[in-house]
């Protein structure tokens, strides 16, 4: 169907109460910081500012898991970002993330302190300081995870800002907009079937960084916690997609993860910040 109502213009101008949705008011065309704003630093050498999105859970899971194998440098202090509020654009935020967007991380044990942004890059950066973790050692391996990774980061664009967007979001419905991005969707969901049909995780035998970038939204995409759009995608057809996500939602650190910097749901998975492993006690207690 042809959608005739609109022409753009020759020059297109930002109008902001244009088309307005839920996100009408952090959007806008220009980056930088709107306001001084000074952040919090805990006791840990890292400190993760974040929101518990599927881009946000990716690296709290990573340290979950990095502090269940063992890896005591792990221990983070998790502050919470509220992007409804803009916090993503104070100042301290832009110096350590100029593209303004949830997670950013500090790691204070360097001199001077090493800024990390973007989820992908957080996690190899996680897995080269802790010796590796969770990426293959042989070149084979190490390339497979990497390539599976890099396709998360191209992916997941598609998932969110389009389908998502078009789908939950945008303040009319557009056939063609949802059409395309649902029919990519449904393409990403079916490679990810066809790859699991024949192998345990994403990148081989072995669970990887990989899973752990690409479980908070194609995971939570398949069990119908993304967009109210489990019938409409038929997520159920993917059944190896389901089989891997429902082995990795049972992993304790993955379940530990998944509810730092949360601030909906039940009151039983939300940890607004982390800064102790102690803190989880208080959601056991709400959830009980």
């Amino acid at each position: 169907m042809t959608d005739t109502s609109y022409t753009p213009p020759k020059v297109w101008t930002w109008e902001k109460d244009r088309n307005e949705n839920r996100f009408s008011n952090i959007n806008r065309p220009v980056s930088g910081a709107t306001h001084e704003k000074e952040l919090p630093v805990g006791k840990h050498p890292l400190q993760l500012y974040s929101l518990g999105t599927p881009n946000g859970v990716k690296v709290t899971v990573m340290l979950e898991e990095l502090l269940a194998a063992g890896h005591k440098g792990a221990e983070y202090d998790a502050w919470l970002i509220n992007i409804g509020e803009g916090n993503q654009f104070g100042s301290d935020f832009v110096a350590i993330n100029p593209n303004s967007k949830i997670p950013a991380l500090l790691d204070r044990s360097t001199n001077p302190p090493t800024r990390v942004f973007e989820s992908g890059a957080i996690l190899l950066y996680l897995a080269e300081k802790f010796g590796g973790a969770f990426v293959p050692k042989d070149p084979a391996g190490r390339a497979e995870c990497y390539s599976w990774l890099m396709w998360q980061m191209g992916s997941a664009p598609y998932l969110g800002g389009g389908f998502g967007h078009f789908y939950a979001y945008a303040p009319v419905k557009i056939e063609y907009a949802i059409d395309r991005f649902a029919m990519e969707v449904k393409r990403q969901l079916d490679v990810l079937d066809k790859r699991l049909a024949g192998s345990r995780y994403i990148a081989g035998p072995d669970y990887t960084v990989a899973d752990m970038a690409i479980w908070p939204w194609y995971g939570a995409l398949a069990k119908g916690l993304l967009y109210g759009a489990a019938e409409f995608l038929s997520v159920h057809e993917y059944k190896h997609v389901n089989r891997w996500t429902d082995e990795i939602s049972e992993r304790p650190a993955v379940k530990r993860g998944r509810i730092v910097n949360r601030t909906w749901g039940e009151p039983g998975s939300q940890l607004p910040e982390r800064h102790d492993a102690s803190d989880f006690e208080n959601v056991a207690k709400a959830e009980s």
